[in-house]
């Protein structure tokens, strides 16, 4: 299985209150949050690994070569790191293209932060969806965490039938930031990009104006850690589902 995650925005919002280290380094249960996102990786199958990062965090990328010859280099798993800085996670995922476009991978934001049994989940039901001509495995949170959240309109067997800035009627769920994609999707995003489109939001849109058969799987509460409260919030969960196991 391929995973990619999203790791170049500026975090500023935890600069502003006081984080001194960039988002991808920001620790919560004592872990970086690339970290934790890597190592699930690699316990769900995890062959290959690719990170975009902001190319003015150079720590970031260190950091990322240390796991690349140590835990990575252990587990037989490559990890490639792409520097840049673009004005959008869309941009981000397309600075991947080279490394996903002839295969299915699974994407995550580097702040999206969520139960690792429900995540093991999530990938059995996108190689499930796989073989079942799903495009687009979506996931999404009755939670809602996020300060602009995408509503996500869902029919009855869960496929997504629309995509909302705003509260809609049919809306259960808001998007959790994790992705299960065809190679496929990326001929849509080729389009957005040619028509100059900003934002991932824009790119999920136009997969159902694609015709695209996209799906969601719906996790429990989902994090985004945007700022220092969200770190605490985080904290909190995690202590919980650990005193559950």
């Amino acid at each position: 299985m391929k995973y990619a995650v999203i790791a170049a925005g500026e975090g500023s919002r935890l600069s502003q209150e006081g984080i001194q280290v960039p988002k991808p380094l920001v620790e919560v249960g004592g872990e970086p949050l690339i970290d934790r996102l890597i190592r699930i990786f690699m316990d769900n199958d995890g062959q290959e690994i690719v990170v975009v990062c902001n190319e003015n965090m150079p720590e970031v990328r260190v950091h990322l070569c240390h796991l690349a010859q140590d835990v990575c280099r252990e587990r037989s798993v490559s990890l490639q790191i792409v520097e840049t800085r673009t004005p959008s996670s869309m941009h981000s995922l397309y600075k991947l293209r080279p490394w996903l476009k002839d295969s299915d991978f699974c994407l995550t934001t580097v702040d999206t932060f969520f139960h690792e049994k429900e995540f093991k989940q999530y990938v059995d039901g996108f190689k499930n969806a796989l073989k079942n001509d799903i495009d687009a495995w979506m996931g999404v949170t009755a939670y809602v965490d996020d300060e602009k959240p995408l509503y996500v309109e869902t029919d009855e067997t869960l496929r997504v039938t629309g995509f909302y800035d705003l509260p809609h009627q049919g809306c259960s769920y808001v998007s959790a930031g994790i992705y299960g994609f065809r190679s496929i999707a990326f001929e849509t995003l080729e389009r957005c990009i040619q028509r100059g489109e900003q934002r991932m939001r824009n790119f999920q849109r136009a997969l159902l104006t694609s015709h695209l058969n996209v799906r969601a799987f719906a996790f429990g509460p989902v994090f985004d850690i945007d700022h220092v409260a969200d770190i605490a919030k985080a904290e909190d969960f995690l202590v919980q589902q650990n005193s559950f196991q």
